[in-house]
């Protein structure tokens, strides 16, 4: 029989088994050297006593050990089943209550660990059911004109109005998986955002350049008020891609004639980028959701994109400290606020 295989108990039994042999045998040695019967009486006596502290010491250490054994199975249970109910030691000074703590607490991680997998997993089937919708109406529309090119005789003027209906679907599946390449880079830490001092006039011109085109085919009124020595700690290139989706949102949906302004407000804490704009704006039960990934309400349908641009805008100025507020109001107008940190 070796250590390993005895349990607590039987150990603790071989232990005062030896204690009892090694008085019997000093008592014995000492009273064969003495003559003395006064020897064997306290040394009888002694071993006595040293039984019953032995046998409540070893009463009171089973109990504890079988109150800590039943703990444990149950919180390794618990673990099993992934019930979220946490049991705790009565006491907090001894061993193993310092076990049970450390027990709990790496319950607790687990738990932890076990909630974050299943919000990934749930954002992740959210993020292929949003992409699959995406996708399936442009590559319905590329199927069905290109099935009736390829069926069906048809003038030269229509195979031209088909050529142009696959290049505006394919245009948007370029920009759907353009906005996802940033997104998904975004989200993983592939693409770190650099804050250095830099001139928020820059970053705002930037913008303004993506969307200059867009502004005088409809013939909107632009404005821009920035100070030309404005410095501010910004990821430039970052910062601009997300005044760019303000602004490309503010002319898709200002009607033509209408107008678009930029504004720089250097405050106490933060600095503000405000686009204001006299589109469609947007109902106060709505403002909220606007910046969900691939979010579209429904009467915008027929404006191009794919709802991600505004998502894509607060992730970026979230990830540098700051955030973005929105005031709108249904039919007159919509402002939005980048609010950057000073610091």
């Amino acid at each position: 029989m070796t250590f390993k295989n005895l349990s607590v108990k039987r150990l603790f039994g071989w232990v005062v088994a030896g204690l009892f042999l090694s008085m019997v045998v000093i008592t014995l040695s000492l009273f064969l050297i003495t003559k003395q019967t006064a020897i064997l009486l306290a040394g009888g006596i002694m071993l006595l006593c040293a039984l019953f502290w032995l046998f409540l010491l070893m009463q009171i250490f089973g109990k504890r050990l079988s109150s800590f054994t039943s703990y444990l199975c149950q919180t390794l249970d618990h673990m099993i089943e992934g019930d979220e109910t946490l049991l705790h030691p009565e006491d907090s000074e001894t061993m193993l209550a310092r076990i049970s703590h450390r027990l709990s607490r790496l319950y607790q991680i687990m738990q932890e660990n076990r909630r974050k997998v299943d919000e990934e997993r749930q954002e992740l089937q959210s993020l292929i059911s949003d992409i699959s919708h995406q996708v399936k109406t442009p590559v319905s529309n590329l199927k069905m004109a290109a099935d009736t090119l390829l069926e069906k005789p048809v003038a030269e003027t229509e195979r031209t109005d088909f050529i142009r209906g696959i290049r505006t679907q394919t245009d948007k599946l370029d920009f759907l998986f353009q906005a996802l390449v940033k997104t998904s880079r975004l989200e993983t830490g592939v693409i770190q955002l650099e804050k250095k001092p830099r001139r928020l006039f820059d970053t705002v011109a930037q913008a303004m350049s993506g969307i200059v085109y867009g502004a005088e085919k409809k013939e909107i009124s632009v404005s821009v008020a920035c100070p030309d020595d404005l410095i501010l700690s910004h990821d430039s290139k970052w910062t601009a891609e997300a005044l760019f989706n303000l602004l490309d949102n503010a002319v898709k949906y200002t009607p033509a004639g209408g107008k678009i302004s930029v504004t720089v407000i250097p405050w106490e804490m933060y600095v503000e980028v405000k686009v204001c704009d006299t589109g469609k704006g947007i109902s106060e039960s709505n403002q909220a959701a606007i910046f969900r990934r691939f979010y579209r309400e429904e009467e915008v349908h027929d404006q191009q994109g794919v709802g991600i641009g505004l998502y894509l805008a607060r992730e970026i100025v979230t990830r540098q400290g700051g955030y973005i507020k929105v005031v709108s109001e249904p039919e007159k107008g919509s402002e939005f606020s980048i609010m950057l940190p000073i610091k």
